[in-house]
């Protein structure tokens, strides 16, 4: 059994996620990026063709439903990115 340094740990959580993007991406679904630095109820959904939107999640009685809040310039996106070592 192999035991895996935590630089080691660190590269595949790296590559297991940039490959589930890949994955969403080729299926045309967007890729789900959490951040502290927005609200418990608001997350980035990155798109294939490289934007990246604030979604906002939210209870319409019984029914969950999303939406649209702001759609990031190429420098937020790219911001973002860097931020959560998509880059």
């Amino acid at each position: 059994m192999e035991i895996l340094t935590e630089k080691k740990q660190d590269e595949k959580f790296t590559a297991n996620i940039l490959n589930l993007r890949l994955r969403n991406f080729s299926n045309n679904i967007p890729f789900l990026i959490l951040s502290d630095k927005l609200p418990d109820d608001q997350a980035y959904l990155e798109y294939a063709d490289g934007h990246i939107e604030i979604s906002e999640t939210y209870a319409n009685g019984a029914e969950i439903k999303s939406r649209l809040i702001r759609i990031l310039s190429l420098r937020e996106a790219i911001k973002v990115r860097k931020e959560n070592g998509l880059l």
